[in-house]
């Protein structure tokens, strides 16, 4: 981490403001409120007030030649600076995190995205944030666009931006698009993409073939059963390269297969099953295809943190580049306090912010030594 900070000086060569009348340096008033949020700081003011009572362990850090940032003045330079440099601090971050793992894994890489809701006006849409997230829980990058409606267009771009090769990419149904599934082999990675209406005929084709037990009882199968939310799970996979009779197979870049899981869930008496259906570039290998499926609640899993732990949703930013470099930086908290061991198994994130906030001395150094 202390590597990635030492890029953070950079900030001061992209900031635009006019240098005789600037006070606090921007790669200061970044990273304050990145330790801030570290330490519970949700909002522009809170990171003041985190400031302002830490000034001691902040000039650790940094030099603070005119003190502590107001919140305005937080809030205006967050309004001001590119996205892109969080970005690359981002990318920076991730390449750390990667050049510490030996044998290469293939990991899972879910897309999805979320609303930045406390962003809404009666003049303006609220930012629409589509991200991605690994199978360890990681946010590699994100990309903002107009509204959900534009996570077609998103996801390309996003894509873009990462290192896909040789991994899987899964996204929702709204996703389930050729021009997604061509990037995405394009970009020498697999996909397993969820199937629903707005594919009507590819959906029902692929529903209509594996509703028949004669041909189900050819696909590979895996089935795991565990406790869950105070009730019994079973989760059920099948799989399936025996496509040639799919009319849409050749609009699909690279599709090999096709799977549907079963899950059934039992509690206090009562049993309720839910089915779905994919469509997929791997060859037959249902524990790969199972781990791909069960991995993309990971970005839903980063969603929630996002709006119970870091309270985003509460968040009042009006302004839409700041509200979407708080969420950059928000993401980087996220990523640095899974990393963070603070002596105690299971410490939820929450209550690891809470630590930072009453001994910030103790946990920045231990952050800084990640």
């Amino acid at each position: 981490m202390s590597e990635a900070i030492e890029y953070l000086k950079k900030a001061n060569i992209l900031d635009k403001r006019q240098q005789s009348k600037v006070l606090h340096k921007l790669n200061e008033i970044i990273g304050i409120a990145f330790f801030a949020m570290l330490g519970n700081a949700d909002s522009f003011a809170e990171i003041e007030a985190f400031g302002r009572e830490h000034e001691s362990v902040l000039r650790e850090y940094f030099k603070l030649e005119n003190g502590i940032p107001s919140h305005d003045t937080i809030e205006r330079a967050f309004a001001m600076f590119s996205p892109t440099f969080l970005e690359y601090f981002q990318s920076r971050f991730n390449e750390l995190l990667n050049d510490n793992e030996g044998e290469v894994i293939k990991k899972i890489l879910a897309i999805d995205g979320k609303t930045q809701c406390g962003n809404d006006t009666d003049e303006q849409r609220a930012n629409h944030i589509v991200s991605a997230v690994d199978n360890d829980g990681f946010c590699l990058g994100q990309v903002k666009t107009a509204d959900k409606s534009n996570e077609i267009t998103a996801v390309p771009e996003l894509l873009e931006k990462l290192n896909t090769r040789g991994h899987i990419i899964t996204t929702d149904a709204m996703c389930c698009q050729t021009e997604i599934a061509k990037k995405i082999r394009q970009k020498k990675a697999d996909y397993v993409l969820a199937l629903k209406g707005n594919q009507e005929t590819l959906y029902n084709d692929v529903k209509l073939y594996l509703s028949d037990g004669e041909f189900l009882n050819k696909c590979a199968y895996h089935r795991t059963v565990e406790k869950a939310r105070g009730g019994l799970e079973e989760r059920e996979y099948w799989q399936t390269d025996d496509i040639e009779w799919l009319p849409q197979k050749k609009e699909w870049a690279g599709l090999k297969s096709v799977a549907m899981t079963r899950n059934t869930i039992t509690k206090n008496g009562k049993t309720t099953t839910e089915t779905r259906y994919f469509i997929s570039s791997l060859s037959v290998d249902v524990k790969e295809v199972a781990r791909a499926i069960r991995s993309h609640w990971m970005v839903e899993s980063y969603h929630w943190h996002l709006d119970v732990t870091f309270r985003e949703d509460e968040n009042r930013t009006i302004d839409k580049q700041a509200a979407y470099n708080l969420n950059i930086l928000k993401k980087l908290a996220i990523n640095t306090l899974k990393l963070l061991d603070v002596g105690r198994k299971n410490t939820s994130m929450k209550l690891k912010r809470y630590m930072i906030s009453l001994s910030p001395s103790k946990y920045l150094a231990k952050i800084m030594g990640i």
